[in-house]
């Protein structure tokens, strides 16, 4: 396909970006650490650390992982963190090791934390207390090395760390007992650690930064394979569309959606790292109000978030008394955004609610909207720099212009492929190297894409996706069922719930206790929000149910 997105770029986008620029992550952080050293780099509860701080403290953490643990070059270490400032600190730690990082969603139940961790091959997990007890419920299944635990107070210093873990241990109850034997507390493993010298490690782009874990397009969990190259390229790419638009060393960014997650970790992590801005942290976005306090501590210039976070805080009385004067730049992804959410932001804010689209699979840009977009537009914007778009039929074939086809992507962005996954791989990419979305979108004459409908059954929840058959695989497991179907309805709240057809086994049934059953096997976002028993489920002549037509129908669960 032409690249006719390139003719409405905004003025100082290039149409292709220096993948040169940086070796790996480590060389870009060793360039963030060196220009922007004294600089504040992360903000956390009133805390802040330095450039040269975070520099000092993943040197540490970095030297405890060669030389205590032995780690050898590509070891999986995993991080089960919210925003807090240990997180940056383990990652950019692992990195300089020399070892790949697998982030893992905090909230995961045994279950799912057991097969990541399996799937993964990680040796060492670096996890918050509040967690821990899930970790201990699976420890005896996995070949873990090391299990280093961190409190949300560890590094928020005198005396106000041990106030905020006596209030979170004692006070609010947030960290459920746990026994992990032999654990180390992260605080102890950087003391151990300052008595070595890092080893710088060789990296390049084909080095393996992340193992970053989605459900790709069957449902099983399984990583991406995002290389130094693909998380540098993506940066880059982000970079050229900002550029003209931010000045170094003076942006704050609000960093809201957790760092594990692949558009947070990319977008706000790492792109603002090289340019040196300010990242606030928010450890608990879902407290909406103490959210917007802290909004009111900081000249914020620049937000991403989802959709369900931008219509939470318009809806909190005390958002629209905040100052926007600093205020240039609010980036939604991870969903659609709205049209009514849009437009309050903008009226409140005084600035577009600009709409990007990505993939865990894609690092995770694809395309953004115009930065200098006068209002929103429904559409997921143009591609980025050094990416190729094609859109095509059933058959591989690509459309003409204003067809509605499968969006297909090739870039320096495009993961290598799912961790020891070969014929799911295969299954991604076509021959000649763009990988498959799933998505069915349609451009415009100017180059603009718009999405229409997703061609796989993945449910979208707050930004998370939900796959249909993790769903009703723990559904099925319960002796009750029969027959099962999971689908994704609108929900105001969330964007998308999820919701089940069940043919019961057992006529006694009831809603609260499948949805029970749900919550001990599934994180809380994937677990149902509505039940509806039928006798029978739609099936095509060879037996699948049809979840598309139980999606169409009109939702009967009131």
């Amino acid at each position: 396909m032409d690249k006719i997105w390139l003719k409405s770029y905004p003025p100082g986008v290039p149409a292709e970006v220096d993948m040169g620029e940086f070796r790996s992550l480590v060389d870009l952080f060793e360039h963030g650490v060196r220009k922007f050293g004294p600089k504040t780099a992360y903000v956390n509860m009133g805390k802040s650390i330095s450039y040269d701080e975070l520099d000092r403290l993943s040197a540490r953490f970095a030297a405890w992982l060669q030389s205590e643990l032995k780690l050898e070059h590509g070891a999986r270490v995993a991080l089960m963190m919210p925003n807090v400032l240990q997180y940056p600190v383990a990652m950019f730690g692992a990195l300089r090791a020399g070892c790949t990082v697998v982030n893992v969603n905090p909230l995961y139940t045994a279950r799912e934390l057991e097969h990541q961790l399996r799937d993964s091959g990680a040796e060492v997990i670096v996890i918050l207390e509040n967690f821990a007890r899930t970790l201990e419920q699976v420890l005896p299944k996995l070949a873990l090395r090391a299990v280093v635990v961190t409190s949300l107070g560890e590094l928020l210093g005198f005396p106000k760390g041990a106030l905020v873990n006596f209030v979170v241990r004692r006070v609010r109850k947030m960290v459920p007992q746990w026994k992990l034997p032999g654990h180390v507390r992260l605080s102890d493993a950087l003391a151990r650690g300052a008595a070595h010298a890092l080893r710088p490690v060789a990296l390049s782009h084909d080095d393996v930064a992340y193992l970053q874990y989605t459900g790709g397009t069957t449902g099983t969990a399984k990583g991406a394979v995002l290389t130094h190259g693909n998380i540098v390229g993506n940066l880059q790419q982000a970079h050229a569309w900002i550029g003209p638009y931010v000045k170094e060393g003076e942006e704050i960014i609000i960093t809201a959606l957790p760092l594990y997650h692949i558009f947070s970790l990319t977008a706000n992590c790492l792109t603002f790292f090289k340019i040196g801005a300010t990242n606030v942290l928010i450890t608990n976005p879902r407290d909406i109000p103490g959210f917007v306090k802290e909004l009111g501590k900081v000249p914020f210039t620049v937000i991403t978030g989802v959709n369900t976070l931008f219509n939470a805080l318009l809806n909190n009385p005390d958002f629209a008394r905040l100052d926007f004067s600093s205020f240039k730049l609010a980036l939604g992804g991870g969903m659609a955004v709205q049209q009514a959410v849009a437009d309050k932001w903008q009226e409140v804010t005084g600035k577009v609610l600009l709409e990007a689209y990505g993939l865990t699979e894609t690092s995770p840009a694809v395309t953004i909207n115009p930065l200098d977009l006068p209002a929103f537009n429904h559409t997921i914007g143009l591609p980025v720099s050094s990416t190729e778009i094609s859109i095509r039929d059933d058959e591989g074939n690509e459309v003409a212009l204003g067809q509605r086809g499968e969006l297909c992507v090739r870039g320096p962005q495009v993961m290598r492929g799912y961790w020891n996954r070969p014929e799911d791989t295969a299954r991604v990419f076509t021959a000649d190297g763009y990988l498959r979305t799933g998505d069915i979108a349609v451009m415009d004459p100017k180059g603009f894409i718009r999405l229409v409908d997703r061609k796989k059954d993945m449910i979208l929840v707050s930004g998370f996706n939900v796959y249909p058959n993790e769903v009703e695989d723990v559904v099925a497991s319960h002796p009750g069922v029969m027959e099962v179907a999971a689908v994704g309805i609108p929900d105001e709240r969330s964007g998308e719930a999820v919701k089940v057809f069940v043919v019961r086994k057992d006529p006694e049934l009831t809603a609260e206790a499948l949805i029970a059953h749900c919550r001990e096997n599934l994180t809380g976002y994937k677990v149902p929000h509505h039940i509806e028993f039928r006798d029978e489920l739609p099936k095509t002549n060879v037996g699948k149910i049809l979840r598309r037509a139980l999606r169409d129908e009109p939702d009967r669960t009131g």
